[in-house]
């Protein structure tokens, strides 16, 4: 792989350590007091996953008078196109820079699921970036029940392009112009999409009283989200499409603002009445990019509302 240096700014100025250079001793870098204890975890967490992967896993023989219950750490370094140097002293805990071209590399030899990857980015202290996964499209039913047990609370789930993928009947009744037949159609099959129908609806049909204060930082959240997804086919059609059929949407998107899910609170229109609500999001673990999201009423009036909603919901269907 060749030599890899990355710089590290400490107290004193920024010093280099080389990486990867074969036959080149590493020069340690100093560091803060966490790395201390980071580091003989790091040494730990290398040698047991280096004992777990044979000769054969990688397609080397296994040789005689091995006494190593795994790999070497020449072979973990020959695999990984790495100095032994700076794999012995990697592994030993030492405080030498590491980048995430070569922690890859490692990760790889040493067959590393993406929790593992991860784990080993955090202890090397390397910025770790996770692939991007497929959207999840749905839920299974113990996520289902839950959003239904949280009634009286309007509550949904959304992946990270604001599909639904759940929501229990406070939320459906809240939000109900979302469910009926789409001003715009999506451009392709899918679960509902609350960014595509808030863009497409008529103003005064939008659930949401502030729509000017409560859009940009939809989109302004959505981008956050894209970046994982830039040219990705689903996500380029999916803007493409809600910047053409709304030119609001398309001047929100070329704004460039960034955000991240949070609380907030949030005003509501419905034939009921006007309620004020914040919303709370949640994550879902086995679930990536997802979030619940469950809005709790934030004065009386809106727990009268929000009570009567869920009434309505819970009346038995006429014979």
């Amino acid at each position: 792989m060749g030599d890899v240096t990355m710089g590290t700014r400490t107290g004193t100025g920024t010093t280099r350590a080389a990486t990867g250079a074969a036959g080149e001793a590493p020069r340690t870098v100093p560091g803060p007091r966490r790395t201390h204890r980071r580091r003989p975890e790091l040494a730990a967490f290398l040698r047991s996953r280096r004992a777990r992967v044979t000769p054969g896993d990688v397609g080397m023989p296994p040789g005689l008078r091995r006494r190593t219950p795994g790999l070497r750490r020449e072979e973990v370094a020959q695999l990984s196109g790495v100095g032994v140097t700076w794999y012995t002293w990697l592994e030993q805990g030492r405080p030498i820079n590491a980048s995430a071209q070569v922690l890859d590399a490692v990760a790889r030899t040493l067959r590393l699921d993406p929790p593992e990857r991860e784990h080993l980015y955090h202890l090397a202290e390397v910025p770790c970036v996770s692939a991007p996964e497929a959207l999840v499209q749905s839920v299974g039913p113990e996520v289902q029940g839950i959003i239904d047990a949280l009634a009286p609370l309007p509550a949904v789930v959304y992946n990270s392009r604001y599909d639904v993928l759940a929501a229990n009947s406070v939320y459906r009744a809240l939000f109900a112009a979302l469910f009926v037949a789409p001003a715009a159609e999506l451009p392709s099959r899918g679960p509902a999409n609350v960014l595509w129908r808030l863009f497409t609806l008529r103003e005064e049909d939008c659930p949401l009283l502030l729509r000017d204060k409560e859009l940009p930082v939809m989109v302004a959240t959505l981008r956050a989200s894209y970046g994982l997804h830039a040219g990705e086919p689903a996500w380029e059609d999916f803007i493409c499409g809600l910047a053409q059929a709304s030119p609001l949407f398309a001047r929100l998107w070329a704004s460039g603002d960034v955000s991240e899910p949070g609380s907030r609170v949030k005003v509501f229109r419905h034939e009921a009445g006007v309620l004020r609500m914040t919303s709370t999001s949640l994550s879902i673990n086995g679930m990536p990019e997802c979030r619940i999201v469950v809005y709790t009423p934030d004065d009386e009036e809106t727990v009268r509302l929000t009570a009567l909603l869920w009434k309505e919901t819970t009346k038995d269907p006429a014979p």
